[in-house]
């Protein structure tokens, strides 16, 4: 007996412990699939936009100002945080056989501006156009004229940036292999300010910012004025041209309509 009493208690003992522990795990598990129902009940409330391809059908009805208002309220989701949530492999399939999108964007040749995410735009809803300043040439022109004329894109949108490394270079009078050539077709907003009084380098923010949106005003004049088929699409009221000055630190688009 007194040997069997010792061993009786361990053992009760050791019994004790282990119902503790398996209650302890119950209850922690048991709160953790109250947490994770939480977790799951608040992501399906939150409901993710999710979008589609747009048929010819749908784009033809907007008209010019719609898709200025979808930009502006992509925008807003961009600068936000809440952009639609895709399943870009499923977009893929659905525009592999035709391509029916809202706009042309014309824009610098900058790796900071994410040109679709910033208008919250899928795969099939805009042509992008990229050349460093932004600016309009032969080869731009034709595809926009192929973008608007023959596809039936609704907008045109040239959208400049702050602290753009091309204008900045237009205002220094950069000289570097075929850049020098390039930068020629920014010059002339830099000569628009030949009145200017205060310091015309690229390193004033205020006459950079001067240019930079120049520029893009002289550009939307430029499409109309070198394409007699964009032209007339605007005067129809088929197309619109506007423009637009997207803030690097913000991720904010300005729209100058």
């Amino acid at each position: 007996m007194t040997r069997t009493l010792p061993l009786f208690s361990n053992r009760l003992t050791v019994g004790c412990l282990l119902c503790v522990l398996f209650v302890g795990c119950t209850q922690n598990q048991s709160d953790s699939t109250r947490a994770d129902d939480q977790g799951s009940s608040s992501t399906l409330n939150a409901t993710p936009r999710v979008e589609r391809v747009l048929t010819k059908e749908e784009r033809d009805q907007l008209t010019p100002d719609d898709v200025i208002k979808e930009l502006k309220e992509g925008n807003q989701r961009f600068v936000s945080g809440t952009l639609t949530s895709r399943d870009h492999s499923k977009l893929v399939r659905e525009a592999a056989l035709g391509q029916y999108p809202k706009a042309v964007i014309l824009s610098c040749l900058d790796s900071r501006i994410p040109v679709e995410d910033a208008f919250d735009r899928g795969i099939g809803d805009v042509f992008v156009a990229r050349i460093a300043g932004n600016f309009e040439n032969t080869d731009i022109l034709g595809s926009m004229e192929f973008g608007c004329k023959v596809v039936g894109a609704k907008l045109i949108l040239v959208l400049g940036h702050e602290h753009c490394g091309a204008i900045k270079g237009a205002i220094d009078n950069v000289e570097l292999g075929n850049i020098t050539a390039m930068l020629s077709n920014i010059r002339p907003a830099v000569e628009h300010f030949a009145d200017y009084t205060g310091e015309k380098t690229g390193e004033n923010d205020e006459f950079l910012h001067m240019v930079t949106e120049q520029n893009v005003r002289m550009t939307m004049a430029n499409i109309r004025a070198k394409s007699p088929i964009l032209n007339e699409m605007v005067s129809n009221g088929d197309i619109k041209i506007v423009g637009g000055i997207y803030n690097m630190e913000t991720g904010i688009v300005t729209f100058l309509e």
